[in-house]
Formats: C-alpha cells, sequence, structure tokens
C-alpha cells in the first residue's frame, strides 16, 4: 500500500540508511551540529538508492560519486556546453534540466541545504522535504563530506565570473545591490528608467510573442516593461538577495506565467530555452567600472543566432578640461599630511604618497561644458560583436586639436548606449549636455597640468586593464606635440571621489 503523505519513512540497506522526515514540515531545530550550509547552491542532492529505488546499496562512496556525477551534469562546460544544455552549479534551474511549468519549478529553484548531525549523519533539506543519510563509519562519512567539498570547489574554479572576481568584492558588490534603497535610487532615475521604457515599448514588435532574458534584473523592472510589450515569456536572472522581491513583485502582479526569476550568476545559471531578446542595464560608473559589461556579453550564449541586445551598443566620449579648482581641491586633501606635530608625531613623509592617491581617484559629478578644451573623442563596443575578452583590456589613443588656450588638467568621461529597434532607435545620454543621471560624469586628473595653445593636439591615449575587483586599473598618457610636454596617471576605477554630494 502507498505510504501516507504524512507518514516518516526509514530504509536502511547497505552501508548506509537513509530515514525521511514528513513532507511539509520542517525539520527540528535542536539537532546536535545543527549548522546548516548551503549545497550547491540552488540544487537538490541526487543520491543513489533515493526515491523508489530502496534495493540498491548506499555506500558514502556510491553517494559521493553520485554528487559528482550530479555535480558534472549541472557544470554544462563553460566552453563548448554540450546540445542538451544542464544546469550549472548555482543554477535555480533545479535537479534535472528539463524543466516543467507549476509549482515543481518553483521548488526547484529553492536552496537545497544540510547539516551534520552527531559524527556520522548528514540531514540534507530541500523546501520541506528533508532526508537523513545515516553512516556505519566516521571514514564513510568523511569520504561523502569529503567529494561534497570538492565539488563546491570545483563549481567555484569552473565559474568564469568566479574566475575574474574576488571573492571578498563579488560579496560587497551583491550586498549592495540587494538593498532595497539602492533599487529605489535607480529606478528613480527617470532618465534611466523612462528611456529604458520607451525602447522596449515603442519597439513592441520586437518583444512580440518573443522570450526575453533579463541580465541582472534588479527588482525586474524591465521584465515588468517586456511584458508590457508583449513578451510571451522573461527570464529574470538575478544573483543578489534582490531576487527574492523580484520574486514577490512577479506575484503580486500576477505574472508568474511571463516572468520566471532565477537567482544566480549569469554565467552560472542555465535556461531551458534560447532567448530572442536580451534586455540588461549593465552599464557602471564610465560605462565599464564593476565589469557587468562582461556578464551581459556572456548572456549571449543564450541568445538566437538572429536575437537582439537592448542596449545594442555604447559610445564612450572623452574631451581634455580645465579646473583649476578641481586641481587644487584634490591636491588640498593631503596637506593633512604636512603636519609635523600631530599628538607628537611629524606626518609630512606620507604627504607626496597621500597627493598621489588623491590624484589616482576618479572624480565622479558633473560639470559646465565650457571647461572643455576640445571636441570629443568616440571610442564605440558593439554588444552584438563583441566578446567578453575585448574588454580586458580597452585601449582608447586620441588626439584633440585644442580649441582654447589653458592648462589641461584631466580627462572627462562620459557614455551614451543606443536600443537599435525594428521601430526605433532610442538613446540614452549621460553626457553633460543631458538631463543629469544617476552616472554623472567622470574626470581624470593629470599629475601634472600641460599647458597648451590654441590650434595646438594633445594626443595619447587611455589604456583600461580589467582587475579583479570587478573594476579597471587606467594609464593615461598625454602629450603636447608642438611642445613635447608629457604627462600621465595611474587612476583606480574603483576608488571614485563622489564630488556632488
Amino acid at each position: 500500500m502507498p505510504r501516507e503523505a504524512s507518514e516518516p519513512w526509514k530504509w536502511s540497506v547497505g552501508e548506509a540508511s537513509w530515514a525521511g522526515l514528513p513532507p511539509r514540515q520542517p525539520p527540528s531545530r535542536g539537532l546536535a551540529g545543527g549548522r546548516r550550509e548551503r549545497l550547491f547552491g540552488r540544487h537538490p542532492l541526487l543520491v543513489e538508492g533515493g526515491g523508489g529505488d530502496h534495493g540498491r546499496s548506499v555506500s558514502a562512496r556510491s553517494a559521493a560519486a553520485a554528487v559528482q556525477r550530479a555535480a558534472a551534469s549541472r557544470q554544462g562546460g563553460a566552453a563548448g556546453r554540450p546540445a542538451a544544455r544542464q544546469p550549472q552549479p548555482g543554477s535555480p534551474a533545479a535537479g534535472g534540466a528539463a524543466r516543467s511549468g507549476g509549482r515543481g519549478r518553483d521548488r526547484d529553484r529553492r536552496d537545497t541545504e544540510y547539516c551534520r548531525v552527531g559524527k556520522q549523519s548528514v540531514l540534507i533539506m530541500l523546501e520541506y522535504n528533508s532526508a537523513l543519510l545515516q553512516f556505519k563509519s566516521q571514514a564513510e562519512y568523511n569520504t561523502f563530506s569529503n567529494a561534497v567539498k570538492r565539488c563546491r570547489s570545483q563549481k567555484k574554479e569552473n565559474s568564469v565570473f568566479s574566475q575574474r572576481t574576488d571573492e571578498a568584492s563579488a560579496a560587497q558588490y551583491f550586498q549592495f545591490y540587494g538593498c532595497l534603497s539602492q533599487q529605489q535610487n535607480m529606478m528613480q532615475d527617470f532618465v534611466r528608467t523612462a528611456t529604458y521604457h520607451r525602447a522596449i515599448v515603442q519597439n513592441y514588435t520586437d518583444f512580440t510573442d518573443k522570450v526575453v532574458l533579463d541580465v541582472g534584473c534588479g527588482s525586474g523592472i524591465l521584465s515588468f516593461f517586456a511584458v508590457q510589450a508583449g513578451a510571451r515569456r522573461v527570464y529574470a536572472v538575478e544573483a543578489s538577495s534582490m531576487a527574492k522581491y523580484a520574486e514577490l513583485l512577479v506575484r503580486s502582479n500576477n505574472l508568474s506565467d511571463k516572468i520566471t526569476v532565477l537567482a544566480g550568476k549569469i554565467e552560472e545559471i542555465s535556461l531551458p530555452e534560447n532567448v530572442d531578446v536580451v534586455i540588461s542595464e549593465p552599464m557602471g560608473y564610465m560605462l565599464f567600472n564593476e565589469r557587468m559589461l562582461e556578464s551581459y556579453l556572456h548572456s549571449k550564449k543564450w541568445l538566437k543566432s538572429n536575437g537582439m541586445m537592448f542596449p545594442t551598443y555604447s559610445d564612450i566620449h572623452l574631451a581634455p578640461f580645465s579646473d583649476e579648482q578641481l586641481y587644487m581641491e584634490h591636491y588640498s586633501r593631503a596637506n593633512f599630511w604636512y603636519q609635523e606635530w600631530f599628538y607628537g608625531v611629524n606626518l609630512s613623509s606620507l604627504r607626496s604618497a597621500a597627493v598621489d592617491e588623491y590624484l589616482q581617484q576618479p572624480v565622479v559629478d558633473t560639470f559646465d561644458v565650457r571647461i572643455l578644451m576640445a571636441q570629443t573623442v568616440k571610442y564605440t563596443i558593439n554588444f552584438i560583436e563583441a566578446t567578453e575578452e575585448d574588454l580586458h583590456r580597452v585601449e582608447i589613443p586620441f588626439v584633440f586639436q585644442m580649441m582654447q588656450s589653458g592648462l589641461i588638467h584631466g580627462l572627462a568621461f562620459w557614455f551614451d548606449v543606443a536600443f537599435v529597434g525594428s521601430l526605433v532607435t532610442v538613446w540614452l545620454s549621460t553626457a553633460p549636455t543631458e538631463p543629469l543621471t544617476h552616472w554623472y560624469q567622470v574626470r581624470c586628473l593629470l599629475q601634472t597640468p600641460l599647458f597648451a595653445k590654441e590650434g595646438e593636439t594633445l594626443s595619447g591615449k587611455v589604456l583600461l586593464v580589467a582587475n579583479k575587483r570587478q573594476s579597471y586599473d587606467i594609464q593615461i598618457v598625454a602629450m603636447v606635440d608642438q611642445t613635447g610636454f608629457k604627462s600621465g596617471n595611474i587612476i583606480d576605477l574603483k576608488n571614485p571621489f563622489f564630488r556632488f554630494v
């Protein structure tokens, strides 16, 4: 006779035994060694002998082997992904590669957690379904535990995101974007939000009855826009804790049949199908900061051959500027270190290092365009054609013809992005001549100002090298061609000075 749904179950064969707690009942909080850990992010643990296969022997080694096979099947391979797409580590796509609708999908997105019980048992929990795995010896338990650790480590090593990002930086980043206050800050940027809405809704033919991927969805606002434009299905991917709020908004707006929130990184999740359109807001300060552009480009592995990307391409603009006040502000910030008697301590030996550090900070603020001394130089990134590797090292050569005489204190940067749709092309601009956005503009100072006369040329290059702190080290080299005077600087884009506050 079939077992009643609320009846606990237990069986023991071979070298390990399983015990199941009644479904829909939270596990006891009084377990020994009750520290719970997440296992493989969003995946259930698959172990031989589960389900109806109660006649097979379950040893720690076979359980460990099953863990390894389950993890390997979810890896999918960052390079050369097989035709049958398997969920990767950390993916919200659960259990198997095939996905079905209804409550099964919702449950599959829950975390698998486990805790050690006593010395030789493990309690595994998926939502409110739990199983107790008991081993006959400490050695058998250790074999299983080590296999789990290897699989979790392998997942981290194989992730493209993990390879390029320090753990501390990623933790801080996702904590920041997991705050509703930060999402509100971006959503209240009228230029940003209204432009995205216009770009999507006015190009409704590109979204009607289409499958859409929203990369780094945050609150999910772009996913809602896609549905408003007629999208048949939207996969909203979000790696921060904001995913739970996005899912709440989806449910409260009765759009669970249209929008599926996938909690995880785009580099690690798996989708059940390819998509027609990818939408995202991946731009950081000076366009490149946070390195989310690479995640946006990575998402193209799910894009159909004739698919579309919103935004489609971006232009970054740069121009020399003259601003004596800004330069002296930064220079004078180091005057603190001039002190020769600070509670009896002479600080003056650090003054030079302090000046260098302050000048290496990019300045995030806005300015009057009259400080610009030449026409801008533009560098374009086509998101349809570019690869992630293209953004690891970006070199922007420049030649400016000076429109006025004066001191050149640095280079100013801003960006525009274009949404190229079938009906209209919509631009989002962060230029100083346009309404202000939360990106502002960015200015990078030279170590030593350069004097140039009207009609002379300033040449050089800006070299951006990606680092593991989700940002870039920027090297600027500039020379007035007619005099041979040179200057430059090394800028740490990760450490901006917010002057607008």
